[in-house]
């Protein structure tokens, strides 16, 4: 008796649990003892894959693929199982399983504009009572003014700025470029005034072409768009970078 060893084993293992259908993974503890028969039709419950329609993987702590368990009377245990191991779900239902996580498939309710409106309880009423976001007239107003001045502002300066003048880009946040004004207006792409600037480096985004539309001509990713209060136009000779052979 003296020389007997006992290996003691905790008859509950936590397993991840990961399907062949969805991208979610979650936590699930089984008793050892169970066959894998019950173990599939208590996956059933959670991954919602018919018993009769699965077939399940072992893999590693670490995501080593490590066996099949397709004996239904195996006990659990019997496999390789251990704490954070990854137990896969792999649907033979023809995608029939699938298609309960597919929300594009799935009937939407949506009430007409009119009867929301007549809702005293909803979060537009709440806005309204409370002279909130777009129901705050005075703000809505003073935001809308604004705006107006700003776009009055970007206007005359884009009066001030001819193409072909060299010119410094400062905009916030953004290092200071310089480069040669291309273009002066507006654009299709956004609404306002826009200077187009072909920049001294690569340092924009486009050649010019914007939406398939061609506002300027430069080499790729030295041309870009940025609003008029932006640019300061002035004597900014082009630095040489040390490109040339001597």
């Amino acid at each position: 008796m003296d020389n007997e060893v006992m290996v003691v084993t905790n008859p509950l293992v936590n397993v991840r649990i990961t399907s062949s259908f969805s991208t979610f993974e979650n936590r699930r503890r089984f008793n050892r003892g169970i066959t894998i028969a019950e173990l599939k039709g208590l996956l059933e419950i959670n991954v919602g894959v018919p018993a009769s329609c699965m077939d399940l993987e072992i893999f590693s702590t670490t995501n080593k693929f490590l066996q099949k368990m397709d004996n239904d009377d195996a006990l659990f245990g019997s496999y390789p199982v251990d704490d954070e191991c990854r137990i896969h779900v792999i649907d033979r239902s023809g995608g029939q399983a699938s298609e309960l996580f597919d929300s594009s498939k799935v009937e939407k309710f949506e009430l007409p504009d009119d009867e929301y409106e007549k809702r005293t309880e909803s979060v537009r009423s709440f806005l309204k009572k409370q002279n909130l976001g777009r129901y705050n007239e005075e703000e809505v107003s003073k935001k809308k003014a604004e705006l107006n001045t700003r776009e009055e502002q970007q206007k005359a300066a884009a009066e001030a700025i001819s193409v072909g003048s060299r010119c410094k880009v400062e905009v916030p946040g953004q290092p200071t470029k310089l480069g040669t004004v291309m273009y002066v207006g507006t654009t299709e792409f956004k609404s306002g005034y826009w200077v187009g600037v072909n920049y001294d480096e690569p340092l924009g985004k486009h050649n010019g072409t914007v939406q398939g539309k061609q506002y300027f001509e430069c080499q790729d990713k030295y041309g870009a768009f940025v609003k008029p209060l932006s640019v300061t136009v002035g004597d900014f000779p082009e630095e040489d970078y040390g490109l040339d052979e001597i």
